[in-house]
């Protein structure tokens, strides 16, 4: 254990004995990314001969990306514009490529991020006077997600 509280080890040698005197009643399901678990398995030999079974799901394109952003936004009554369409698109191609990409949970917490920027754009506009329309209140703007740390930051592969 890297810590006095990390029972990760008396865990697994728990679960291995489980799945041991239960094998013909159990399932064990273990997920994670494919890295991880080949590291896992590397590290739990025992593991390892008792998984018969392994799935590897395939990462979500890009266009599958933006699908899940589409229905995101629209579940909270957002959207974007064309051109704010075009910049999280680049901002998923390079957010994929970036260390602890998360697939859709990383399309959410960008669209999450883009929505307080807009939220601040916005208010900055009513500040001098602009009265806002609805297209204003729920538009979000390229501006809006080219201002992520995703487009300042050196892509590591």
């Amino acid at each position: 254990p890297e810590n006095e509280r990390d029972y990760g080890v008396e865990a697994i040698e728990i679960l291995l004995q489980v799945m041991e005197n239960q094998r013909e009643n159990l399932v064990v399901i273990l997920a994670g990314y494919k890295d991880r678990m080949d590291e896992f398995f590397r590290l739990n030999p025992g593991m390892s001969s008792r998984v018969a079974h392994h799935i590897d799901f395939p990462d979500y394109t890009i266009d599958e990306l933006m699908a899940i952003a589409a229905l995101m936004l629209q579940a909270e009554s957002y959207e974007l514009s064309g051109d704010a369409e075009n910049a999280f698109r680049a901002y998923l191609e390079r957010r994929v490529r970036q260390p602890r990409f998360a697939h859709a949970r990383s399309v959410r917490n960008g669209i999450e991020r883009a929505r307080l920027r807009h939220a601040n754009r916005v208010y900055e506009e009513i500040k001098d006077g602009h009265a806002p329309g609805r297209s204003d209140l729920v538009q979000i703007e390229a501006e809006d997600i080219l201002k992520s740390s995703v487009f300042e930051a050196d892509v590591v592969s």
